[in-house]
């Protein structure tokens, strides 16, 4: 097992290059005790006098040279190997609910464009808002993870960033909406007068179901909360990305990479009102600004980006994780630098950690990326957005208030007896929500959130970048 340096050179670079072009992920496995003790040229002798001449004492764990000549192994990852691992069933349940949850949101679009139902509900709502509520569940208990961890600095980092985000979420629900065309104000005044109108049907007097001020508040708590549950994501895939170029021997795959890292920012200027309406929509041509499309195309342009922005950031996911296995051959190789003695077993720990933690490395991966794909795809549905480029002009229609007859409030069956009034009034109050919850307000609420998403995933991906580029150098 001892090479000399040019050949040990020689071996790792095929190594690195073989884990790169494989289809399949290749993983380090950790040297056994008596690997090691062959390499650091001691044997475990029988009686006691001889382990401890050997440097082995019953209580006391092996100890091995830093520069020890050691090459790890390298094997394929199979799904027996990832069965014991961290969080695998978390990630399992979360990637085959997410496809499955897909998959009817395919079957439901494609139902309602070819049957054009009007009264019935679109179910794949209901999918999506599970698939964001089992993210959001598995990235609240990623984070609360570090916080039982009373040693290192985590818990630090992630309330610092809550606040950091906590505050930028103020500023940025301040700024108008010449800047950023969210439609989080004309969604809220929509909403408000909504709500006020069916509380005066109900003969209830009220300003309002809650202030702006109040609702505003509400969503830079959210806010705050979803950027400190993105910290670490965004942390990791900083790390990531740059030993991912390490890897890469190909320009498109490294150009690849430099667009994924930053789709976040691309999903984010595409609601920069200044860049969208002056210079894609409008394009000035001279003295003159030609109108090159409509609003509509624009917004359905949008969500098309958006996806196939994360049908890229999906792609490049196992240049990734591949990156992510080879810190432990990195590991070893900053160990070799190093002078002293190593025990046996925290050499093992050192290497095994990695691929023990592979799935929760996976899950910051993918719960983001989830997060921001299945809050476009509600933004469409409840948005009533198309997917077509040209699509109808119907979006005035669409979100446009359609207040119930008044005949329904007027009349009461009360010949039928209490039980059909009670069922009349449900169903009444179940078809005002229509009216409350509007397709503007949702649009102004979803557009908000899936920028905020991708904001704080570039904020923390950037912060990371910064930090494993120059800080930890220095």
């Amino acid at each position: 097992m001892c090479l000399k340096e040019g050949e040990a050179g020689r071996l790792e670079q095929q190594c690195w290059v073989r884990a790169a072009r494989t289809p399949c992920l290749q993983w380090y496995r950790h040297p056994t005790e008596e690997d090691l003790r062959l390499l650091a040229g001691k044997q475990r002798g029988k009686s006691k006098k001889d382990r401890k001449y050997n440097g082995h004492i019953e209580n006391k764990p092996l100890t091995i040279p830093k520069d020890i000549d050691l090459h790890l192994e390298t094997k394929s990852v199979t799904e027996r190997d990832t069965i014991a691992l961290h969080y695998f069933p978390e990630y399992q349940w979360l990637v085959d609910f997410t496809a499955a949850a897909t998959v009817v949101y395919v079957v439901t679009e494609a139902y309602c464009s070819i049957m054009k139902p009007s009264q019935e509900m679109n179910i794949s709502v209901v999918w999506c808002l599970l698939v964001l509520a089992f993210a959001v569940k598995i990235l609240f208990s990623l984070t609360a993870h570090y916080f039982i961890v009373e040693d290192g600095g985590e818990r630090s980092v992630c309330v610092t960033f809550g606040f950091f985000f906590f505050v930028k979420a103020m500023v940025i629900l301040i700024v108008t909406e010449s800047y950023l065309e969210f439609g989080l104000e004309s969604g809220f005044s929509n909403f408000s007068e909504s709500a006020m109108q069916f509380l005066e049907k109900q003969g209830l007097e009220s300003r309002g179901p809650v202030s702006k001020l109040t609702f505003k508040l509400f969503l830079a708590v959210l806010c705050s909360l979803i950027g400190a549950f993105l910290t670490f994501p965004g942390l990791r895939l900083a790390q990531m990305h740059l030993d991912a170029l390490n890897l890469a021997t190909e320009k498109i795959t490294q150009t690849l990479l430099h667009i994924n890292f930053l789709a976040p920012l691309l999903m984010v200027l595409l609601w920069v009102k200044p860049i969208t309406k002056d210079y894609i929509m409008n394009p000035p041509l001279g003295k003159e600004s030609i109108p090159l499309m409509s609003e509509d195309t624009f917004d359905t342009m949008r969500l098309w980006i958006i996806i196939l922005l994360c049908a890229l950031r999906l792609a490049m996911m196992r240049s990734h994780l591949q990156a992510y296995l080879n810190l432990a051959q990195k590991c070893m190789d900053q160990m070799k630098k190093e002078a002293g003695r190593i025990s046996t077993i925290d050499l093992q720990k050192m290497v095994a950690r990695v691929f023990y933690y592979l799935c929760v490395i996976a899950l910051q991966y993918v719960a983001p990326l989830v997060m921001v794909l299945h809050t476009t795809l509600l933004l469409k549905t409840l948005g009533n957005y198309s997917w077509g480029i040209y699509p109808e002009s119907n979006s005035d229609t669409a979100v446009e208030n359609n207040p119930l007859p008044s005949s329904l409030y007027s009349e009461s069956p009360s010949v039928n007896g209490k039980m059909k009034v009670t069922v009349v009034q449900i169903t009444m109050a179940l078809g005002s929500l229509k009216n409350i919850f509007t397709p503007l307000l949702f649009r102004g609420l979803l557009s908000f959130l899936t920028w905020w998403i991708a904001a704080c995933l570039f904020s923390t991906s950037l912060f990371g970048l910064f930090y494993h580029q120059y800080l930890t150098v220095a």
